[in-house]
């Protein structure tokens, strides 16, 4: 009598294990080799009037902290601003674009450009040459029409009319908090206290967000900017 012969069992190494031993977590597993992983969080809310925006100010290479008090909130227009995510390089570029056409566009029709406007052209751009562009942004402010827009630009380049956004590797840290203290119709104050305190908990969990923290208040009054020092965030890493 024949007697089959055991199967011989591999060790199947886990996509963890595999991870560890080439020094690679779930945040860069997917970088090709020689790409290094970039973090950010930004977000921006909608409230009576106007519009905030938000973003640390961290601009990391890897593990390197290559800029630690950037500047991630551009100015487009008059009113109107954007936040930036993804590479510094690609966004840079696609802001010194938009700024340049709404520009144009204003001096030829005499009067301000919407934000709808603006995001447009930033999500053509970004959808257009989505194969070279590593950029995530958010579209905000004031113009006479909408008294208030938000749009968010994720990777690839679509383009959605928000009442708040979020952006960057710390945004999926906060994603329960603002869903729970989001409300429509906030007001200025309640808008601006909503911001610091999300972006303040990314910052505190995510290891490529950190540094200070900058606000932008844009109405039809003007603008705004602001920032907390790091040794004055609204909530930090536990046991502070």
């Amino acid at each position: 009598m024949f007697s089959q012969p055991l199967a011989h069992h591999q060790h199947h190494q886990s996509l963890a294990e595999a991870d560890a031993y080439h020094g690679k977590s779930a945040e860069t597993r997917h970088l090709k080799p020689g790409e290094l992983s970039t973090g950010t969080t930004i977000m921006a809310v909608q409230f009576n009037g106007g519009v905030v925006l938000c973003a640390d100010s961290r601009v990391s290479t890897g593990s390197y902290v290559a800029n630690r008090a950037s500047d991630k909130i551009a100015q487009l227009h008059d009113h109107i601003w954007c936040c930036r995510s993804g590479s510094a390089a690609d966004t840079q570029a696609l802001t010194d674009y938009v700024k340049h056409y709404l520009s144009q566009l204003a001096i030829e029709t005499g009067r301000l450009p919407e934000v709808k406007v603006a995001a447009h052209l930033m999500r053509r751009l970004c959808y257009q040459n989505k194969d070279y562009l590593m950029a995530g942004v958010i579209v905000g402010g004031w113009d006479p029409v909408s008294n208030g827009a938000v749009y968010n630009i994720p990777l690839g380049g679509a383009c959605i009319p928000m009442p708040f956004a979020l952006g960057g590797s710390g945004s999926t840290f906060i994603y329960g908090l603002v869903d729970a203290e989001y409300k429509e119709n906030m007001t200025k104050d309640e808008a601006l206290a909503l911001v610091r305190k999300a972006v303040s908990h990314a910052m505190a969990r995510d290891g490529s967000s950190g540094g200070i923290i900058r606000t932008l208040v844009a109405t039809e009054e003007g603008n705004v900017k602001e920032f907390i020092s790091g040794n004055k965030l609204p909530y930090g890493p536990a046991g502070w």
